[in-house]
């Protein structure tokens, strides 16, 4: 009997001293599945025992299912392009500290921007830029010039040849928006945003539908995060990537969520991910991302002719604020949806309506009544329907941070919407009207 006991004990004290069982850790990404199916495949070879489950949203999306989802519940890992989405995270209390899986090797700063989060509650994983691809072939059966600056997708040339998406849909083409913004100021920077959008043919319904499109040549250019550029150039297809001066180079980030189930295998991805061999899949040619590592660690392995980040970051004329972007987050996607997304149909026939009136007119539109009507119209199409001071108003962000579960939150925010999408449509129209008066002239 003294015998089965002791033997009874240690087994108790062996299946106590074992290791927990080995589990699922669940990302929620909006990456495409060239990045994650590598990373799932090295990271499970190298973990065996640990499924890694991969859960793919939009980055808006992807926000609003950590936030919706009960503590205990939640997934382990939070990964994505968009600094101000993990700002936003942050600030409701979604994010654990991933400090203590941090990569010391990583460098403290891109340019004058923090890799990791100086609190530790999300890590850079691999850096971004953001600017614009255009297909070879479309743009040379078209006739139109290589696009270098934003400013080139706003010509009357390339009037129906863009692709773009909405930064409610993508959390990379918030960044995009975000920069423009930021590098023009909110009045300038709008009418640069309405103008490429008057330009382009479509709002794709996620961020690689732009890079698809461009590949495939149903657009000739689109604003996209660089990885999607260069993804698509070292895969062959006849595409060019650039960086325009206005652009950032910020980190795309992972971060632990608050109450996931699996914490502890949740951090050994993120540890994977920064690890050496975690940032060396960054470079396979279906990904092509720029590591957080210094290019010194990762000698040999760097393609020819890839992008330096410190270089670009050097020349960026844009300083990102995240801050100042997470402020402002829901806002500005309202403001795009509304004037932009919805209202597509109007906002490209106001466009039109300018251009026609403008090739008809020539040096005609420059003065006189003509002049005046075109002003006219070209204020109501590309002027923004909220100016930077009301945009910067912190009772008027507070409307917008608000939890839209509550009935007084979103009635105030449906209002808001509901005027400005019935504001965008009135004034395209009234915009058609006066661009077909100055052609009459």
């Amino acid at each position: 009997m003294h015998a089965m006991r002791t033997a009874l004990a240690g087994a108790v004290l062996a299946v106590c001293a074992a290791p927990a069982l080995a589990g699922t850790v669940t990302v929620i990404t909006s990456f495409p599945k060239d990045l994650t199916q590598a990373y799932k495949t090295a990271f499970e070879k190298a973990n065996p025992g640990i499924t890694l489950e991969v859960l793919n949203k939009n980055t808006v999306s992807g926000i609003a299912y950590v936030r919706e989802t009960p503590a205990g519940q939640r997934p382990e890992v939070f990964w994505a392009s968009a600094p101000d989405a993990f700002e936003v995270l942050g600030r409701d209390k979604l994010l654990a500290s991933s400090a203590d899986v941090a990569n010391k090797q990583v460098p403290d700063k891109i340019g004058n921007y923090p890799i990791n989060d100086p609190g530790g509650m999300y890590l850079g994983q691999a850096l971004a830029g953001y600017g614009i691809i255009y297909n070879t072939r479309y743009i040379a059966a078209h006739k139109i010039p290589a696009p270098v600056e934003w400013k080139d997708l706003l010509s009357p040339q390339w009037f129906g040849h863009v692709g773009i998406t909405s930064p409610s849909r993508s959390g990379t083409m918030h960044l995009t928006v975000e920069t423009i913004l930021q590098g023009e100021g909110w009045d300038e920077g709008w009418s640069t945003l309405l103008r490429m959008s008057g330009n382009s043919s479509a709002v794709t319904e996620r961020s690689f539908g732009v890079p698809d499109g461009v590949n495939n040549g149903q657009f000739g250019a689109g604003p996209v995060i660089d990885f999607f550029g260069l993804s698509s150039k070292y895969s062959k297809f006849p595409v060019e990537f650039v960086y325009p001066s206005e652009t950032a180079i910020v980190p795309a980030n992972i971060a632990l969520i608050q109450g996931a189930k699996n914490t502890e295998e949740g951090k050994k991805f993120i540890a994977f991910t920064l690890s050496q061999a975690g940032q060396e899949l960054l470079l396979e040619p279906k990904i092509s991302r720029l590591p957080v590592l210094p290019y010194s660690m990762l000698a040999g392995k760097i393609p020819q002719g890839y992008p330096d980040p410190a270089e670009i970051a050097k020349r960026s004329k844009v300083q990102f604020n995240a801050d100042l972007s997470q402020s402002r987050y829901y806002v500005v996607q309202s403001l795009y949806d509304q004037t932009v997304t919805f209202r597509l149909k109007e906002l490209q026939a106001a466009t039109k309506a300018i251009y026609d009136a403008e090739a008809k007119l020539g040096d005609k539109a420059k003065s006189g009544r003509a002049a005046e009507l075109l002003a006219q119209a070209r204020k109501l199409t590309w002027a923004p329907l909220i100016d930077g001071k009301k945009a910067a108003d912190p009772a008027f962000l507070a409307i917008f941070a608000g939890n839209k579960k509550d009935a007084a939150v979103n009635q105030q925010i449906t209002q808001l919407e509901g005027e400005w999408n019935g504001r965008s449509k009135a004034n395209y129209e009234e915009a058609v009207k006066l661009a077909k008066q100055a052609a009459a002239l």
